[in-house]
């Protein structure tokens, strides 16, 4: 097996281990609930920390919002998390977030994800997809916000938003390409 295929063997193990949950369930209208009370909360949070964040969300076609995302490693790391695209407000789909990664890791951490579709067509592919891929299906431009939520002139023109929470605050340099975002069936 060469070193490839011993990363993605490794990354998929990590990854199911990631994807068991716990107090879940495995009713689709209870889980479905259990999505959107931790994506409000999640919103309220991001709200809460950064004030300006509620216009910048205003103003998108849709966000995708992932509560918990849940990465830990060891050499090899893995990423996994459900969250719910919401437009105007409302949720319109479920949707699960997963990556692998290889490198000098070791540990464990949660953060919030939120991925803001600005424009008509982002929203249109992304919703059109079967599995959609960061990087690979659009790009993602990483915005680093402070508590104003303020983004450059560059990022503001981006047809995709994305930005990451930890109870710290929110990660600046960080990329998401090769993040696997699928539709979950509930």
């Amino acid at each position: 097996m060469n070193r490839r295929d011993l990363l993605l063997a490794s990354a998929a193990s990590l990854l199911a281990g990631c994807s068991t949950s716990t107090g879940g369930t495995a009713d689709p209208y209870a889980k479905r609930q259990e999505i959107d009370a931790a994506v409000d909360n999640s919103l309220s949070e991001l709200f809460g920390w950064s004030p300006g964040a509620l216009d910048l969300v205003g103003k998108a076609r849709g966000v995708l919002v992932f509560p918990k995302v849940v990465s830990a490693g060891f050499v090899v790391g893995a990423s996994y998390g459900q969250g719910a695209l919401r437009k105007d407000g409302k949720t319109t789909a479920y949707y699960s977030i997963g990556s692998a990664s290889g490198g000098l890791l070791a540990g464990a951490q949660s953060k919030a994800m939120y991925l803001l579709f600005m424009t008509p067509d982002s929203m249109r592919k992304f919703e059109s997809s079967a599995g959609w891929t960061a990087g690979v299906d659009a790009s993602v431009v990483v915005a680093e916000l402070g508590a104003d939520a303020q983004v450059t002139t560059k990022t503001a023109q981006a047809p995709i938003i994305g930005f990451v929470r930890t109870r710290a605050g929110f990660m600046a340099n960080l990329s998401i390409d090769g993040t696997k975002f699928n539709r979950l069936d509930l």
